[in-house]
Formats: C-alpha cells, structure tokens, sequence
C-alpha cells in the first residue's frame, strides 16, 4: 500500500509573480489533469516559505485553498476540505508528502494537495534584486492512496550540527518602510559544502532501501549551480536534468516542478524509481524513493 502522484501543476517565470496566484493556478491544473473536482481534496498542504508582501498571517495555505477553489461551499453535506502550511524549506514538500501519506492512509480523505512556491516580497518577479537567491515558480503534487507497492518510500532526514547554512529574514533593523517588500539572505561561505554533505547521507539512505540503479534517476533541490551534479556523482544516480532545463533554484517547489517537467516531456519512460532528495538552509536534508506505478496509471 502506498501513495502516488496523480497528477501535477506547474508555473513558472513570467507566468507567475504572486506565490499565492502561482500555487492556486499549480493545483488548478493538477485537479484538471486528474479531472478531479475540487471538492475531492481534503486536505491542502502548502510547503512554500517567501511569500507575497511577507504576509505572515493567514496561512497562505488558506489564501491558496480559496483562490483554487477547494471546499468552498458550506451546506450541512458538502464534503469538507482543510489547509494548513508546513514550512521546513527546501524539505517542506517532502515533509508535506509524508504529512499527507498518514492522512491519506487513515482513509478520512481520497486526495491531498501538496503545492509549494516562492517569491520575492516586493512581487517584482524577474526584476526582483539579484541577491535574491530564488526564482520565482509554484508547483502541486495531487496524491492519492493505492494498494500495491508503487509510491512513496520511507522518508530519511538530517539535520547537521553548527551554524545554519542559509537563512532568510527580514532584517527590522534596517528594514525603515520596506518591511513588506524587502527581504534578507545570508549564505555561509562553507553552505554548498555542508548542505551537499546532508544530502549525501540521506540519498545513500533511501538508496538502501533497495533499487536498480540502471532505472534510477535523481530529482534533487538546486542550492548552488554544481550541486546536482556533484550530488548526482557522489550517489552514483544520474540527474533527471542533465540539460540543464531547470538552471535556477526554485527553492521548494523544485520536485514538483521537476517532476511535472518530466512527467510532460516523457523523460520518465523506462524509469522505474525516481530519488528524490531536498536540501537546504539548516544544513538539512530529506529524501525518499519513488516507485513509478507503470505507464498510464501515473
């Protein structure tokens, strides 16, 4: 028994400046490719951190249920549907998607929604100051629970001793009015070193759960220009995206969009397991292997 992708949302650059527009329009059309209707979902997950003008309160797990349309009617027998936001950054998805395996096992909902995405406060997209280290993109994950052993795998995390690596803020010493369109990022000299360390020891982790590396390929956050490849060699699973496509660090909507791209263009078919591994900030890390269910039922 496991849980599986559905189906996928993706936006991207110039489609995409608000995160809370962005992730609604991601789940959207994952709902569309599912011909799911929106009220099928329950539960709405959202993992992304940078958001809209640093609005702090609602959770914009709400702001994104609403905009996408989700359990918006109230009569006594309409099916209920609920959101929140889970925030661990580069790791949100894959902490979300273990979220959502134990409520979709429960059998109290047939689908959740994890999305996620980033942008800059000031909403500027493109034109956002370069030492904003994050392009802006949302995507969504449509899971469901199904029997047989295609899905998810266990999940393992790190979490490493010291100082953080990265670390977002909005800095109120100097912030003056710019507090809501303003944001600071701070990165350790030493951050690609010790965020790729993390990322190793969960990868050979969920590596030993068993695959066949000749149908094994790697999707896998994007910290630093190197960083997917040198990860890639250092587990010894080829990078999904070895043209480079997907150049930017779109922070924590990385595997989904990833994923949707791949799913979209066919760079899936005779892969049997896909390595999925996040990393970040703390330095942190996760990863859990994906077991693909066979063509046509993913």
């Amino acid at each position: 028994m496991g849980v599986v992708i559905t189906a996928t949302g993706a936006v991207r650059g110039a489609e995409n400046i608000s995160a809370v527009d962005g992730a609604a329009r991601a789940a959207r059309d994952a709902l569309a490719a599912a011909s799911a209707a929106p009220e099928s979902v329950g539960v709405l997950v959202n993992a992304g951190i940078y958001r809209d003008s640093n609005m702090v309160e609602p959770a914009m797990g709400a702001l994104i249920q609403k905009a996408a349309g989700i359990g918006l009617e109230y009569d006594e027998h309409d099916p209920r549907s609920f959101s929140f936001d889970l925030m661990n950054g580069a790791c949100g998805v894959l902490n979300a998607v273990q979220v959502a395996s134990a409520i979709l096992v429960t059998g109290s909902t047939g689908r959740v929604l994890v999305v996620a995405g980033d942008t800059h406060p000031s909403l500027t997209g493109v034109d956002a100051t370069e030492e904003f280290p994050y392009a802006t993109a949302s995507g969504a994950l449509l899971l469901e629970h199904v029997d047989g052993p295609d899905g998810f795998g266990p999940l393992h995390t790190e979490l490493a001793d010291g100082p953080v690596a990265v670390e977002g803020f909005v800095d109120t010493a100097t912030m003056g009015t710019t507090g809501r369109s303003a944001m600071t990022v701070l990165r350790a000299d030493d951050a690609e070193r010790r965020i790729l360390d993390v990322a190793v020891t969960v990868g050979a982790r969920a590596l030993a759960d068993g695959v066949d590396p000749a149908t094994t390929v790697l999707i896998s956050s994007r910290p630093t220009p190197g960083f997917r490849a040198a990860l890639s060699a250092k587990l010894g699973v080829p990078e999904l995206d070895r043209g480079g496509e997907n150049a930017d660090d779109v922070h924590t909507a990385t595997i989904p969009l990833d994923y949707h791209r791949a799913i979209e263009s066919g760079r899936l078919d005779g892969v049997r397991t896909v390595l999925m591994v996040a990393a970040g900030a703390g330095p942190s890390a996760a990863a859990c292997l994906y077991r693909l269910p066979e063509p046509g039922t993913r």
